[in-house]
């Protein structure tokens, strides 16, 4: 989540906007130098890379939302929110690696800045690094593990999240399955909501929705970002002077970066970045080879496939997409995402009307859309329908879903002991099948598109 802000940062100083204004909001970023007295760093690669790091600040929040969210307990100087943000050479692409924070790291000799103390060499979950040596310990710990050379650092405090996303007037997602967790409060039944500050706060902490964890979480955080990316660049908040000033002003207010980052570089990401999309985004989390790594006085790690990992890495060195190819959209109306698919919904169609050879055109229509049809279409008895009806089973409510998706407008009824084959009977308002298709989630490993972030 604190992710969603600092990128927001990125893409928002990207709009275009004046210097004036940007160099105004650019004196507001709090400094700190995680890159003093560095030594043996990687090899700078092509484009620009930046460490953004996500920290507890739950005592700023009120009372009230701590209540109202779930925001118990007290803070921690600890990092829970780890994230590699590689900007293209040609500034039209961003590519966003999470790395869990219990990930197996090896943290190198160091100062504790909180005893004072010399500590060699050591394992650690890579999330203790902050609380150990700040951020440039945290810097020198992911450039380790990584081989990347970070050229920005971004810190970012959760509690302006809210208001960030409020000030842009609230971001969209959608849920492909109801979504609960006791621990945040979250309660999402399926389907497209419109979540303001609170909500999304709580959607993006939860972690005890189902049995993915942090590495759930993840995933949901990315689906949101790319969300708010699109909201960002479709609703006017980079055009609108007035907007984008209430906004950036928010975002800013918890952001601390490295002391070379600031007017230059956000002018010259406006230069070339004005038409960032979320199509231009991509996400991907480092791909893991053991999911429960025990580490004698730390506890239970996440291991990363070294090779896997190595060769993701090597991708953002040589500045290469982490998404692949993928095909232009198909052109026409886009299909609606139903959770039961095509194939595994079983049809018998009925012609409920006095048209002849309405029953084998609909069923030829929801065939070629991928529906297990009968091939052998009847003719319903009793008068000539209005509406087309859709029967089913009360036991297969969900494939039902997927089939009135591509009837819209149908009515739906419940017929107990029908079993696995729905009826569709057509009425006379029948104008055509609409196309589905399954909502696919994303593997954990696997880099995509923001435009193409399924639901969760």
């Amino acid at each position: 989540m604190r992710m969603a802000t600092a990128l927001s940062v990125l893409v928002l100083g990207a709009g275009g906007i004046g210097h004036a204004v940007v160099t105004s909001l650019d004196t507001g970023i709090d400094r700190v130098d995680p890159f003093k007295d560095m030594k043996n760093r990687p090899q700078a690669g092509h484009g620009m890379n930046v460490l953004v790091v996500g920290t507890d600040g739950r005592d700023r929040i009120t009372e009230e939302e701590r209540q109202a969210y779930r925001l118990g307990g007290e803070p921690c100087h600890c990092t829970d929110t780890v994230m590699l943000v590689h900007i293209s050479e040609d500034r039209e692409r961003a590519s966003v690696v999470s790395l869990p924070r219990d990930s197996y790291a090896e943290m190198p000799e160091h100062i504790d800045t909180t005893t004072g103390k010399l500590h060699q060499a050591h394992p650690v979950k890579l999330n203790a690094a902050y609380a150990e040596g700040g951020p440039a310990l945290t810097v020198r710990t992911v450039e380790n593990m990584t081989g990347v050379k970070i050229d920005h650092y971004l810190e970012v405090d959760f509690t302006s999240f809210m208001r960030t996303v409020d000030a842009v007037g609230g971001v969209r997602i959608c849920t492909a399955r109801p979504m609960k967790d006791t621990y945040t409060g979250l309660d999402l039944p399926a389907g497209t909501h419109e979540l303001t500050g609170g909500q999304a706060l709580q959607y993006v902490r939860s972690r005890h929705v189902d049995g993915a964890a942090d590495i759930g979480r993840m995933q949901r955080q990315q689906r949101f970002l790319a969300a708010l990316i699109d909201r960002m660049a479709s609703g006017g908040v980079l055009l609108n002077p007035v907007r984008f000033r209430q906004v950036a002003t928010t975002m800013l207010s918890s952001v601390r970066a490295d002391r070379d980052f600031g007017t230059d570089q956000l002018l010259g990401l406006a230069k070339a970045m004005r038409g960032f999309t979320p199509a231009s985004s991509e996400f991907v989390s480092v791909p893991l080879g053991d999911m429960s790594f025990p580490v004698k006085g730390i506890g239970t790690t996440v291991k990363w496939d070294a090779a896997e990992a190595q060769k993701l890495f090597q991708s953002l060195r040589e500045d290469r997409p982490l998404a692949g190819h993928r095909p232009p959209a198909a052109k026409g109306p886009k299909a609606v995402a139903v959770e039961v698919a095509p194939k595994e919904v079983r049809v018998q169609v009925y012609n409920g009307t006095r048209t002849n050879g309405l029953g084998r055109k609909l069923d030829d229509a929801l065939h070629a859309t991928g529906f297990d049809t009968t091939r052998a279409p009847r003719t319903a008895a009793g008068p000539e329908r209005a509406r087309t009806l859709v029967e089913y089973d009360p036991g297969w409510d969900r494939s039902a879903k997927s089939l009135a998706a591509a009837l819209p407008g149908a009515e739906l009824r419940a017929v107990k002991g029908l079993g696995g084959t729905m009826r569709v009977t057509a009425g006379r308002d029948y104008k055509g099948v609409t196309a589905v298709r399954v909502e696919r989630t994303p593997g954990p490993f696997e880099a995509v598109t923001g435009d193409r972030v399924g639901c969760a």
